[in-house]
């Protein structure tokens, strides 16, 4: 038996080198992506955002009531349309802040419930257009490009019917109860079959 034993400390030199070379990998990956990260946040933070719209809006009470027109956007900083049009927003508030009052209302906050029901609030982004004395005269639910929401606010700076006043969509009026007598999975016959 003349072999020699394999010399293990050239193997642990070699799997050595193969950890530093995996930790120097790992190093370079973390720290390219955390200078991605930050040069990403640097860039969203320049972007309007709607807690800047928001601070920078014009208090409800006042702007129904200081003699100018008014655009009410229902919002909530959670909501996708909502942070997609801020920029838009941010833009018309730029061109037409002097004219009209820019009102941002966030529905998570409770203070606004009454108005929320009054205009029928049901779905966000949701704008409101009140005319000069401080009555809604239009509304708009949903995602609108910038050029839908000028064309408003032209209309309501000149006294003119809004062109693209979008009413609540096509709705199901519950005017009667259960049919008597009638089976299946109604809700509304939930324990309809318990006697006294």
């Amino acid at each position: 038996m003349g072999e020699k034993p394999l010399d293990t400390t050239l193997k642990a030199s070699e799997v050595n080198l193969a950890a530093r070379i995996r930790n120097l990998i790992v190093v370079t990956v973390a720290a390219v992506l955390s200078v991605l990260i930050v040069l990403a946040l640097q860039t969203q933070g320049t972007a309007a955002s709607l807690s800047s719209l928001a601070n920078a809006s014009v208090p409800l009470e006042e702007a129904l009531a200081n003699g100018q027109p008014s655009f009410v956007e229902f919002y909530a900083d959670w909501c996708t349309s909502c942070q997609a049009m801020a920029g838009d927003m941010a833009a018309l508030r730029e061109e037409y802040g002097d004219r009209v009052n820019f009102v941002m209302l966030n529905v998570d906050n409770s203070k606004w419930l009454p108005e929320m029901g009054r205009y029928e609030v049901d779905g966000i982004p949701h704008f409101v257009f009140f005319n000069p004395q401080g009555e809604a005269i239009g509304q708009a639910i949903g995602e609108q490009p910038r050029t839908i929401v000028a064309a408003n606010l032209e209309a309501l700076l000149a006294g003119r019917p809004l062109p693209y006043n979008r009413q609540a969509g096509r709705i199901s009026d519950v005017t009667s109860g259960p049919v008597p007598g009638a089976q299946g999975d109604d809700p509304r016959r939930h324990g309809a079959q318990v006697q006294d």
